[in-house]
């Protein structure tokens, strides 16, 4: 089997899992058949118009017959059409769903190797080229086809010379479109290949206008930008080449066609072999035929297309996901690192042999060096990433074996970026949360975050909404609407990973306040450069270059550990 075959297969098993109720296919195939059927009857009722006109008498049956049949025709074509077009859009609908569905539950290695416009542009522009296919050529496909069988048919029994006049046209057409066609796949693949890289690029500059402008690089990033536009209309030029080919090649075959039977239909008229109404019939049935097979050499274009932005649909939809199936819960046990060992890349560790134990309500900080892999611990605790050697463990079971959604329901996430999303505060503080939750609860958890005195003076109080990525709220308040967040879903584990870095000492006493109240009875992981924030820990990690060297309270490490000693002096804690 050919590799262009392999894509057809492909392509049509892809969109069959989209399909509608099988009655509404039914109903619309038949209605589109009772509208071709209609336009096929039209040129046989013309036929016995005209000749009953040439001999002056006119049936008035004839006109009322060829009435209802175009009445027939306008109802059929507009029914069948809207179930077609429904058909179409409950497929791409179907898509959609299937790759939104999909890009949630993939891992965060997706993201790491992908940038989040090549994704969206995946979504949203690769399936809007299925849905072109599918809406606007799909219907005209299906109707053309029964057209042209139909129509020829009939052709064959009228005049079968004048019928192989027209269908020589065809081979010599298809000659020519095979070819372009997969010119046009080849075209259309890299169109969209540019398409998500411009689009990523576009997603990272907006989501960075600040730095962008800051950082006076507006004339890089229109240089970098410019250049993908360009790309993007070369692309456009090349599709527009072949377009150029395949357009005024089907107009020119179909004006030859037309004079070849004009010309040879009106001498054999003249001869009295063929009559004058059935001379009309045959031109008319070549439009039915000509028409519907200009619109499948479109199709084919949008067809090639549409198997380019399949094959890369079909590539993310063939990502593995996150597993959710695991069969343990778990207790408040201790956490135990067993080994562990991790690296982003596989020939380069960042963690090497991790063994410690956390016990629960115990309260660990870890500390070293930037660099020395604090924050890989966090992503490797949330199930980010698995370890590349050893495991973690929460009691007997390894945290791989507990089901995710419940594993990180149990975890609390602060961070220095404390990551807002638009919409107003209440959404974020409810924000992954899956229960209803009453107002008395969201003033508890702001209260007991701090966090209630400025959200009560803001104009719309809990309903403020605060910008993308919360740009409307100060960092300190940002951080504060985390914990609440973190309050509100009661976890078992906090991870809190340079929760007061950026702060003033102001908004740091009021974040370290409402850390002190979220910390209460819960197993603590803390990150922290400025050791003076965790000091008082019932114990504390020394991390080095992915190593474990130390462990113990503050006094212990600061006479045994000398990286921890050079970390301390260095802030002149002692």
């Amino acid at each position: 089997m050919t590799e262009g075959s392999t894509s057809v297969k492909d392509f049509f098993a892809f969109i069959k899992g989209g399909l509608p109720a099988k009655g509404l296919i039914v109903i619309a195939l038949i209605l589109s058949l009772l509208e071709t059927a209609a336009s096929l009857v039209v040129p046989l009722f013309t036929r016995n118009l005209v000749d009953q006109l040439s001999t002056g008498a006119l049936s008035t049956g004839l006109v009322l017959f060829l009435a209802g049949t175009f009445i027939i025709q306008t109802i059929s074509s507009g029914f069948s059409y809207y179930l077609l077009a429904y058909i179409g859009e409950h497929i791409v609908s179907f898509i959609r769903r299937e790759l939104w569905g999909k890009v949630l539950h993939l891992p965060i290695s997706y993201f790491d190797e992908h940038e989040s416009g090549e994704t969206m542009s995946r979504i949203t522009q690769d399936t809007n080229t299925v849905k072109n296919l599918i809406t606007n050529h799909l219907v005209s496909f299906v109707t053309g086809i029964i057209s042209i069988i139909g129509a020829v048919i009939i052709l064959l029994t009228i005049d079968w010379r004048m019928t192989l006049i027209m269908l020589i046209a065809v081979p010599v057409a298809f000659l020519i479109i095979l070819p372009l066609g997969r010119k046009m796949y080849k075209v259309s693949k890299q169109m969209q290949d540019e398409m998500a890289d411009f689009s990523a690029n576009l997603g990272r500059v907006l989501s960075e206008i600040r730095l962008v402008k800051s950082s006076n690089a507006e004339i890089a990033e229109n240089k970098k930008g410019r250049k993908g536009i360009s790309q993007l209309f070369t692309y456009g030029l090349k599709e527009a080449k072949i377009q150029s080919v395949i357009s005024p090649f089907m107009t020119t075959i179909i004006m030859v066609v037309l004079v070849i039977l004009i010309g040879y239909g009106g001498v054999r008229v003249a001869s009295g072999a063929l009559s004058a109404g059935s001379l009309v019939a045959i031109i008319i049935y070549m439009f039915q035929i000509v028409v519907p097979f200009s619109q499948l050499a479109t199709f084919m274009t949008a067809f090639q297309k549409a198997m380019g932005a399949t094959e890369r649909i079909q590539g993310m939809l063939s990502k593995p996901t996150e597993p959710f199936d695991q069969p343990h819960e778990f207790r408040k046990e201790p956490l135990t690192f067993h080994h562990v060992s991790f690296g982003y890349d596989p020939d380069h560790s960042i963690l090497h042999d991790l063994n410690f134990t956390v016990a629960p309500g115990e309260t660990v900080a870890i500390v070293g060096p930037s660099g020395a892999g604090k924050t890989t611990i966090f992503s490797l605790i949330e199930r980010f990433y698995s370890p590349t050697s050893g495991y973690i463990s929460v009691g007997d079971h390894s945290i791989s074996n507990i089901k995710l959604d419940r594993w990180r329901q149990s975890i609390g996430y602060v961070s220095q970026e404390s990551p807002i999303m638009a919409g107003s505060i209440r959404d974020n503080i409810c924000y992954g949360v899956h229960r209803e939750i009453k107002r008395s609860e969201l003033e508890e958890a702001l209260k007991q975050a701090n966090a209630y005195g400025f959200v009560m003076e803001l104009p719309d109080r809990m309903e403020t909404l605060v910008g993308e990525r919360g740009i409307k709220l100060s960092g300190g308040q940002r951080q504060r609407i985390a914990i609440a967040r973190a309050l509100l879903r009661n976890p078992d584990f906090l991870l809190l990973d340079e929760a007061t870095s950026n702060l003033d000492s102001e908004s740091e006493a009021a974040v370290q306040e409402a850390l002190r109240v979220l910390m209460k009875g819960r197993t603590t992981f803390i990150i922290a450069h400025r050791l003076s924030t965790v000091i008082e820990s019932d114990r504390m990690i020394v991390l080095e270059r992915g190593r474990m060297t130390g462990e113990g309270t503050h006094e212990t490490l600061y006479q045994q550990n000398p990286m921890y000693r050079h970390l301390v002096d260095q802030q002149v804690l002692t």
